[in-house]
């Protein structure tokens, strides 16, 4: 609709030009089904300002005072990215609001047909979103987030105008009455926030392509048109202008995801999200690494595992017994094990003496390089269980002691599939080392754990007698909740305790998207056998119809390159060494090619 105009004469106004009071109406910026938006310049000022309206009168006093009463409360948000209010009225019974540009073109105006590179498309959507962030947690949403209301500067800066225009009109679309409104508040409020946060991944997709996401102008109808009201699927095109990162495509692709239950709660979970993938593909401080690296100066890598005390206890009894013993009680515990390789491994780069074939990785050698006193001063130094997760039968502490146990169990499947001549302790360690990054995630972004193993679980079809909906890759989901890969996470640590870039690799995963290869050279089998116990310990990790299928996939994977069968692997995983394939000990000093 056209936006009205007022009644009252005006001398010499020419009959071309539009009023709205004291406002000339230049031109239309845009329109929804809930909002229009208009270029004005005030009378008085001279001043060229930006003026959005609701689509429709509300209907009668009490809607309008509500429509005040929020928008009145939202221009009272003082944040950066929140357009500057300058007016909030009624003319002839339209409500209004009036916001200052500054000299800012809108978004619309300024995308081309061809998107933005990743990196400029999430740094406008980083600002979008920290304004709704701010907007939502003030109890304000937007309610109808379009390009026409984001004002962009010469700088790049964003600012979000027309907060809270929309409510009326969405209040009445949800048939929302006064009494509801009220006793349903927070729920109300939350619903607005998520289709808020749902219409950002819309923007963010046509930054990114430059197209209208289902040929839609009004984002509000692509909503409409995705689940649950509609059927539409929305996701990123591998065709674009610009290459879009993988990290990038899995946030996008969560914030329209189809199935509501894998799009982002709120604006904060998907700010998270574009600042770590920012801070990680695009060399920006902050982000997950940069948090990540506070966390663990504050609360250490992880927490000694429980019974650190009895273990502490025992090592000071020890001072008679062998290197290997220690070991041993020292590998149980992967906290201990991990700050003991930081120590070593960090005090050899820093003295220059880390060349190839110089990372340490077993505890035999740890142990003989820093005595007994070095060890339980490191055992006695670290957290206690379950360390900053605060509660032993929180939800965050359960589920990192069943990770540890998982990485434990890997590691003995590791030491039993090793082929004949490979060290124990460095096939055990390289197993624990692949799940550095899980064992980061679980311990410093607990909350974020839980929100990946959410995404990554099937659902049930909402119609029956078809498949369940499938949930996301572990790489998917992690990309989608931190911005960020976890073995990439995994690795950035490794890196700062000193190990050099063939350790870095041993310790990756062979990916699951890709068939397992390997030259032959030491680095690579230590990296397969390794991968082929954490895989089949994942395996086992999978609901019971599924065990035997995973199980197959693994041997499919590895069986050639290892020389495994089944029975070999079942044996394996019962914590029994295949055959005579296995140099039994466990405990040999030497190691055919591999570090330690």
């Amino acid at each position: 609709m056209s936006a009205p105009a007022s009644d009252s004469p005006t001398p010499d106004r020419s009959p071309a030009v539009r009023w709205f009071g004291r406002l000339q109406l230049l031109r239309l910026l845009g329109k929804s089904d809930r909002t229009s938006t208009w270029r004005v310049e005030d009378s008085r000022s001279r001043q060229e300002l930006m003026l959005v309206l609701p689509r429709s009168q509300p209907t009668g006093a009490l809607a309008r005072d509500r429509w005040l009463e929020v928008v009145q409360r939202a221009a009272r948000l003082n944040h950066p990215r929140l357009a500057a209010t300058v007016d909030i009225g009624v003319q002839d019974g339209w409500p209004y609001a009036v916001y200052d540009p500054r000299d800012a073109v809108t978004l619309s105006e300024r995308l081309s047909g061809k998107g933005l590179p990743g990196t400029e498309a999430a740094a406008l959507l980083i600002q979008i979103v920290q304004g709704l962030a701010f907007a939502h947690e003030a109890g304000v949403a937007h309610h109808d987030l379009q390009f026409c209301q984001l004002l962009i500067g010469e700088n790049g800066q964003v600012r979000v105008a027309g907060v809270g225009v929309g409510a009326e009109m969405a209040m009445r679309e949800s048939e929302q009455t006064a009494t509801t409104m009220h006793a349903g508040g927070l729920r109300t409020h939350r619903d607005s926030a998520e289709r808020d946060v749902l219409a950002a991944g819309i923007l963010l997709h046509q930054l990114l392509t430059g197209q209208r996401p289902l040929d839609e102008v009004d984002i509000g109808h692509v909503i409409d048109r995705l689940p649950p009201q509609g059927r539409e699927m929305m996701r990123l095109p591998f065709a674009t202008a610009h290459p879009i990162a993988e990290a990038l495509r899995a946030i996008a692709n969560r914030a329209t995801d189809r199935q509501e239950r894998q799009r982002y709660r709120n604006a904060r979970t998907l700010l998270q999200a574009l600042e770590g993938w920012q801070a990680t593909d695009g060399g920006a401080s902050g982000g997950t690494l940069a948090l990540l690296a506070d966390r663990v100066r504050h609360g250490g890598v992880m927490p000694s595992s429980p019974g650190a005390a009895a273990r502490a206890a025992r090592l000071a009894l020890m001072a008679q017994q062998h290197t290997s013993e220690m070991a041993q009680l020292v590998l149980d515990d992967p906290a201990l094990s991990f700050e003991l390789l930081r120590q070593v491994n960090a005090a050899q780069a820093r003295n220059g003496r880390m060349g190839a074939g110089d990372p340490v990785l077993t505890m035999r050698r740890a142990i003989a390089m820093l005595g007994l006193d070095g060890v339980r001063r490191a055992a006695l130094a670290m957290r206690d269980w379950p360390g900053t997760l605060g509660d032993e039968e929180g939800t965050g502490a359960l589920e990192l002691l069943r990770l540890v146990e998982r990485c434990k169990r890997a590691g003995r499947v590791a030491q039993a599939l090793r082929p004949a001549g490979y060290d124990g302790e460095v096939v055990y360690l390289v197993a624990l080392l692949q799940n550095l990054g899980r064992l980061l995630v679980h311990y410093h972004f607990a909350d974020e754990a839980q929100q990946i193993r959410r995404l990554m679980q099937a659902a049930p079809s909402p119609r029956e007698g078809e498949p369940e909906e499938p949930g996301m890759s572990e790489e998917g989901a992690a990309f989608a909740v931190l911005g960020a890969d976890i073995e990439a996470i995994g690795a950035s640590m490794a890196r700062q305790w000193g190990f050099d870039e063939g350790v870095l690799a041993m310790i990756r995963r062979p990916p699951l998207t890709t068939a397992v290869h390997s030259s032959g050279a030491d680095y690579e089998t230590l990296r397969v056998v390794a991968g082929c116990a954490n895989e089949a310990v994942d395996a086992l990790a999978q609901p019971a119809p599924r065990v035997a299928v995973a199980l197959q996939r693994v041997l499919q994977r590895y069986g050639r390159l290892l020389e495994i069968g089944p029975r070999d692997l079942h044996a394996a995983l019962q914590g029994v060494a295949p055959g005579d394939r296995v140099d039994g000990s466990g405990s040999s000093e030497g190691t055919a090619g591999a570090p330690g």
